[in-house]
Order: C-alpha cells, then sequence, then structure tokens
C-alpha cells in the first residue's frame, strides 16, 4: 500500500476498505511532547529508527542483537506502550547520511526512518544509560562492508587507508520546495493535511488547497522539529511528516469488518483487537497483544424502547466510566467517559427495525492513535439490514453472573451498607463506615446523597439526597426505655445490595450497655452481617431503639457471631437534633402484624452505596 493511497483511505477518500490489507508495522512513532530530560537543543538532533517492539522483553532482545553489529543502539519506550530501537543521535545531515548508507549496506531494515527526541520517552537500553541529552554525531562512521566469499587463492582485499567520503544532502530553498510541491496532485495535498491535522497542527477541513492556515500549521510543524519555519515543506519534510503518519496508520492496522450474522458493518483497528466470542447483543473483540485496546459491537432486534434500554444498562458496565459527555436522541445516542486508566466512546443507532451500534476502549494516554482509529470507525459504520444477532448467540447459563452482563463487567459500589429515612424531606442516618472516602453516594442505585454530618466516636453519618424525596415512611425514635429480652428486628441490605429489598433480621435485646458498660449502646443477641450496619432496630411494634453499628470495636477480641451492637435512640435523636433535623418520636410499646413491620420496616430502609 502507498502512503498516498493509504491516507487517502483514512481520510475517506476511497468508499470501500474490504480490498485493502494493512501492511505490516515495524515502527510507530507518536509525536509526544518533549521530556523534561532533554536538552534545549534537542530539537537539532535526530535519530534512525530501525525497529519497535510491543513488549520490553521483545525490545531488549532486539536491541542485543542490533548492538552486535552496530554502534549507537538505544532503546526507547514511545507513545502507546511501543518500544523503539533507534540509532544516534545524529545532526540532521548527519542522520540522513546514516539512513541511507545502513540502508544501501543492508545493517537496517529498508523502512527504517528519522526520529525526533520528542517522540522518545525513558530509556530502557543499555540499562542505566540515558543518551538524550548527548552531543549528536556530526560525522558517522561508514558501515562497515559485508563479508564476502573468499576461494583460497583470492588475493586479500586491500586495506582501507583513507577516510570515507561523507556525502551532505543539501535541504531544498524555498522555491525548489515550492516547485516540487507544484507537482503534487490534489489528494497527495490532502494527505499532507491529514497527516498534520493528525499530529494536532491543522485543525481546518480536508481540501487540498494550501491556504493560510496551512501554510501557518506546515511552519508550527517545521519551528517543532528543528526545520526554518518557511510554511513550505520540502521533499524530505513532507517525507518525514508522511512516515510518521503512515507508521501509525500501520501500526493500528484499520481494516473492513463485515459481520452478516449481527447484519453491520465498519472498519476496526485490526492490528489492535481480534474476534472473541458472541454473548448477545454483544460481539466481544479481545485485546490483540497489549495493546489494551477493546472493542464490543452492538446488535439486537428492537425499538426506542429497547434504544433507551439499552442507554441506562450501558452506563452500569465498568467500561463505560461516569465521567464523560452523554447525548441521546429519538433514534440514537453516544456516550463517552473517561477515568485515569481508559477512555470510551459508545455510539448506538435505531435502525432497520434493529438497535446497532460498538463502544471502543482505549488505554489513556494514547489519544492520537485513538481518535486516527475512531474517526476511521464512526464513519464507516454501517447495519447490513434487518438482520441482527439472536437473542441466545454465545449465552451460556454456567457462565452467567450478577456482576455480568453478557459478558460485560458491570460497575459495582465499592462498598454498601444500609440506612434509613428520619424525616419527611429524606435525610438518611446511616453508619460512618459507608461513606468513608466516597468519590460519590448512591441510595438505593437511584439518587445520589451527600454528606450533612459525620461522627466518628458515634459512628453516625447523616445524609441529604441531591435531588428532592419524599419517603414513604421515616423513623419513628423510642422515647421509653424498652424492656430487656424483648424481640428486636434490625431492618438492613444483608447482602449489600444482591437483594432488590431490605430483610429483617429478629433477635433479642440482651443489655442496655455495651459490655463495658457503655450508656449509649445496646447488646443485641442477633446474627447481622456487614450490610445491615446503618440499619434501624425496630422494636415489635416498629418504633426505632437505635441504628445498629458494624461488627468490631471490641479490642481485638472475636465475640459470639449472634452479638451486634445499636446506637440507642437518645444518642441517635440528640445527633439528629444538633444537625437541624427534628427527630419524630412515639413512647407506644405496642405490636403490629410481622407483615406490617416488614412493610413499614422495607419504606423507611434504603441501600447506601460507596463509589470511590
Amino acid at each position: 500500500m502507498t502512503k498516498q493511497f493509504a491516507l487517502a483511505l483514512a481520510t475517506g477518500l476511497l468508499p470501500c476498505m474490504s480490498t485493502i490489507a494493512a501492511t505490516s508495522a515495524v515502527a510507530i512513532v507518536a509525536a509526544q511532547p518533549a521530556v523534561a530530560q532533554q536538552s534545549t537543543n534537542s530539537q537539532s538532533v535526530r535519530w534512525i529508527q530501525v525497529e519497535a517492539q510491543p513488549s520490553l522483553r521483545e525490545a531488549e532482545a532486539s536491541a542485543r542483537r542490533y548492538a552486535a553489529r552496530l554502534e549507537g543502539v538505544n532503546g526507547f519506550r514511545i507513545g502507546g506502550n511501543w518500544y523503539a530501537i533507534v540509532l544516534g543521535p545524529y545532526t540532521p545531515q548527519a542522520a540522513d547520511v546514516q539512513l541511507r548508507n545502513l540502508k544501501n549496506a543492508g545493517l537496517i531494515p529498508q523502512d527504517s526512518f528519522i526520529a525526533f527526541s520528542r517522540q522518545l520517552r525513558q530509556q530502557y537500553w543499555p540499562i542505566g544509560e540515558s543518551t538524550l541529552t548527548a552531543a549528536p554525531i556530526e560525522t558517522p562512521e561508514a558501515p562497515a562492508p559485508q563479508p564476502e566469499v573468499q576461494t583460497e587463492t583470492a588475493a586479500p582485499a586491500p586495506t582501507q587507508t583513507t577516510e570515507p567520503t561523507v556525502e551532505l544532502i543539501q535541504e531544498e530553498t524555498k522555491r525548489e520546495a515550492l516547485a516540487s510541491e507544484r507537482q503534487l496532485d490534489r489528494d497527495a495535498r490532502k494527505a499532507l493535511q491529514v497527516a498534520l491535522k493528525w499530529e494536532g497542527y491543522y485543525t481546518s477541513s480536508i481540501d487540498g488547497a494550501f491556504g493560510a492556515g496551512t501554510r501557518r500549521s506546515m511552519a508550527a510543524w517545521q519551528g517543532d522539529y528543528g526545520y526554518e519555519p518557511t510554511g513550505v515543506l520540502t521533499t524530505r519534510q513532507r517525507t518525514a511528516l508522511l512516515d510518521n503518519y503512515q507508521s501509525v496508520l500501520d501500526a493500528v492496522g484499520m481494516a473492513a469488518y463485515e459481520d452478516l450474522g449481527a447484519g453491520l458493518a465498519m472498519a476496526i483497528p485490526a492490528a489492535m483487537v481480534e474476534f472473541d466470542r458472541y454473548e448477545a447483543p454483544f460481539v466481544h473483540f479481545k485485546t490483540k497483544g497489549d495493546s489494551g485496546v477493546k472493542l464490543v459491537m452492538i446488535s439486537q432486534t428492537g425499538d426506542q424502547n429497547t434504544l433507551y434500554g439499552l442507554y441506562d444498562i450501558l452506563q452500569t458496565l465498568e467500561i463505560v466510566p461516569t465521567e464523560g459527555p452523554r447525548e441521546r436522541g429519538k433514534n440514537g445516542f453516544t456516550i463517552e467517559g473517561e477515568d485515569d486508566k481508559i477512555t470510551s466512546f459508545t455510539q448506538v443507532k435505531l435502525v432497520d427495525g434493529t438497535v446497532k451500534g460498538f463502544t471502543l476502549v482505549w488505554p489513556k494516554g494514547d489519544e492520537k492513535r485513538r481518535n486516527l482509529a475512531l474517526g476511521d470507525m464512526k464513519a464507516s459504520f454501517a447495519s447490513l439490514g434487518p438482520q441482527a444477532l439472536a437473542d441466545d448467540a454465545g449465552l451460556d447459563a454456567a457462565t452467567q453472573s450478577l456482576d455480568l452482563l453478557s459478558g460485560l463487567e458491570i460497575r459495582t459500589p465499592d462498598l454498601s451498607r444500609s440506612g434509613f429515612y428520619v424525616d419527611g424531606s429524606g435525610r438518611i442516618l446511616t453508619t460512618s463506615e459507608a461513606v468513608q472516602s466516597c468519590a460519590r453516594i448512591s441510595i438505593n442505585d437511584e439518587f445520589e446523597a451527600n454528606v450533612v454530618a459525620v461522627e466518628e466516636d458515634l459512628g453516625l453519618a447523616l445524609l441529604e439526597p441531591a435531588t428532592a424525596q419524599a419517603p414513604i415512611s421515616f423513623a419513628s425514635f423510642l422515647t421509653s426505655e424498652p424492656r430487656l429480652k424483648s424481640d428486636v428486628a434490625v431492618a438492613g441490605f444483608s447482602y449489600e445490595g444482591r437483594l432488590s429489598a431490605p430483610s429483617l433480621t429478629f433477635g433479642t435485646l440482651s443489655e442496655l450497655t455495651g459490655l463495658n458498660g457503655e450508656a449509649d449502646l445496646s447488646r443485641l443477641t442477633l446474627a447481622a452481617l456487614p450490610g445491615d450496619a446503618g440499619g434501624p432496630v425496630l422494636d415489635a411494634g416498629g418504633s426505632v431503639m437505635g441504628m445498629l453499628l458494624p461488627a468490631g470495636g471490641t479490642n481485638g477480641r472475636s465475640l459470639p457471631t449472634d452479638t451486634s451492637f445499636a446506637m440507642d435512640a437518645a444518642k441517635v435523636s440528640e445527633f439528629l437534633g444538633d444537625n437541624g433535623v427534628t427527630a419524630s418520636t412515639t413512647d407506644s410499646v405496642t405490636s403490629i402484624d410481622p407483615v406490617e413491620l416488614n412493610t413499614k420496616a422495607a419504606d423507611m430502609t434504603v441501600l447506601v452505596s460507596c463509589w470511590k
């Protein structure tokens, strides 16, 4: 594939990619910010990149092989977790000479090219060296000639007694560069704009017209790469610009992909992902090598309700981070997400009586390659008609899990505990354990809440919903002293949200103080689970006697499993009053029907989840 043809393909100048085979990528150079260690004259330094490997182990082995026959072998990590093997450093003219000489001698691959210091990151070879600041070589040594097969009677080769002649390549003048530029056809001119745009220098439309905007972008590129900023690229500069872009294009490996069963077609980064399996409604592509890229295609029969339901479901998945813009229309939606590890883009459309789309997940910090791939994917995505993935495609009941959705991991909170409404405006009391170091707090997985007050010594926390709430029921705290050995129940999400409603755990009131005589505590004979902490402790009439505390706080002693403790109603009411909540109270000690007790408990108890 020629550079011009590949670049035209990447910009949509060619209508079909199905017959195009990606060339193998031996190197990838992504323009990255200069590392801090580089010297101020790094823009006048050149390197010869001979190879790039996707893993450190392979790169070190390759560097050793080159070092056995060449001088000046160095290894640096470059963009996208690739590891380059380079020679140098050289001055610009010396690099051109050495590149040609080494190619002619067959000592380096023919697709080796000139690289720049700003593209190199951490050095891994030689171990412990730092050559980014080394002075560039002005006159490279001539490569050693390849050994020839000698017969017994052949005369010995004459000894080299004179220094090799170093041929310097002169850069074109601006007039000469303009003359050679005029020989370019429109597609070639567009290709240069595409490469400049990918590098981040050109922001206008791809039209092949070199106006003021294109000239400014060329001058900026020249300045950053150590050339005179004339605004007209010489032949050699055009080659360097296109080589950088082409190496990335080859490494991403965009290729046409069709799935007749799913009824969709699109270009995919075939060098980064490969087909894995079907799990309706998804077509899973797994990471190839250590690229870290993932792709999920979406295909199912449905209507607008299906579309809207999928919009909600996708946002519960780990591959769709919560931070990022979302846009939903009548016939489609897009979701962008980003965290400290990945960036995610989802595009779904209602078309041909089906819901089809894709989610692309890319490692953070590799935006240039991601943007190149994503632009092609969005432009090429197409439905092949009403055919969609069967509802049972690839599903295996033995592998399903509450934490998975068709093979994709559902985002889950770091910790979930119980809580309960304490007034009609929806404020919630819970355990302080539930709100420690949380980025956000959700209630019943439906709405978010903010922390109003925390009292670590008491183990209490007061929450306020981010949006107005009107709870069906809220706590009424018991003011009279409860009777020892009376029946009690704790309402809580014992299994931390795996059940959709709170459960009641029954026990007895064993003591009106803690084990060390703490007057604010009550000891219960009741086998609670961690998820129950923060839930209300109820008497037989549904009045709240206190809040269940987390297990622990016994100075390392192991207590019987049916031993639990509660902060009593008086202390809880005092905490609420100090923070602006007037607690409802009662002195009634009557009993109610167990069914009514369960209903009352369910209406006031909530699931409190901490997301970090």
